[in-house]
């Protein structure tokens, strides 16, 4: 319990210091606002106009596809309110050598993991757009949804189901950083990059065989087209609608065993490209 209060405290640190950042003049905060909804609303919009011309996309309907627009982008906002400062883009900090810096504070490992880099003012505007949409989508659409309350909390179960994939992926790839820096520090966003813009695509309109590919080898139909589907009862394959679960299960245990040994050999062989300031000398 009292490490959780730490946390909690080190969240509301967080909070305070972003409120400060973005409010610390009138000018820079509207202008901060103004771009984070135009810049929301354009990375979904090709794909929404698309549905919404041709009735859906896939066999999927518009207002699904506007739904699946909506999740990828709370899972965006997230990430943003989660991941600042490199912890969700966690290659960047090992090939730069500043995990040497994560080890002297005096909080864990786990812990700056978990709470460094909260923004949720900056980041939240993505999580607020994307509960709008699905606020819309859920009072036009003709699907009876089973009992409301339920279904709420499937939602936000798989909503973040969804996001502990994107970070298994994330750090799986992010253990090349600690053998390669040099080559591998930039992996971490490059994955969740190409993830974030495939996600807001459906898929229901491709093969069957590039979709088993896109839930298995290559995950992105899991972080919203999958879950969209599932909770509107149509999982793709027939597959159980807990498959995203089992599959972050057996990814986070792959993703940390591999982490863990990429460590242990960069605690042992260090890094030549440390500096004090932990970046590229």
């Amino acid at each position: 319990m009292a490490k959780i209060r730490h946390i909690f405290r080190l969240y509301a640190l967080y909070v305070k210091m972003d409120l400060a950042w973005l409010f610390r003049d009138r000018t820079f905060a509207i202008l901060a606002i103004l771009t984070d909804l135009i810049s929301n609303l354009s990375s979904v919009m090709g794909v929404f106009l698309l549905a919404w011309r041709f009735d859906g996309i896939g066999g999927m309907g518009r207002f699904e596809v506007l739904f699946m627009l909506g999740y990828a982008t709370i899972i965006n906002g997230i990430y943003i309110s989660f991941g600042a400062f490199n912890t969700a883009n966690i290659s960047r900090r090992i090939g730069r050598g500043q995990f040497e810096h994560m080890f002297i504070q005096p909080v864990s490992l786990p812990v700056q993991l978990v709470t460094g880099g909260f923004f949720p003012i900056t980041g939240g505007s993505n999580i607020i757009s994307g509960a709008v949409v699905m606020i819309v989508v859920t009072t036009n659409i003709g699907i009876a949804l089973p009992g409301v309350w339920w279904w709420v909390l499937s939602l936000v179960v798989n909503i973040f189901i969804s996001f502990a994939i994107l970070m298994g992926v994330s750090y799986l790839a992010s253990s090349l950083a600690f053998y390669a820096p040099v080559q591998a520090e930039e992996i971490s966003s490059y994955v969740i990059d190409s993830f974030s813009h495939i996600s807001t695509f459906p898929l229901s309109g491709m093969s069957a065989g590039l979709q088993a590919s896109l839930i298995t080898l290559i995950p992105v139909g899991l972080l919203a087209w999958f879950p969209t589907l599932a909770l509107f009862g149509n999982a793709p394959f027939n597959l159980p609608a807990l498959y995203p679960l089992l599959f972050a299960i057996v990814l986070w245990i792959i993703a940390t065993y591999f982490f863990k040994k990429g460590l242990n050999f960069y605690v042992k062989k260090g890094i030549n490209r440390y500096h004090p300031m932990g970046h590229r000398r």
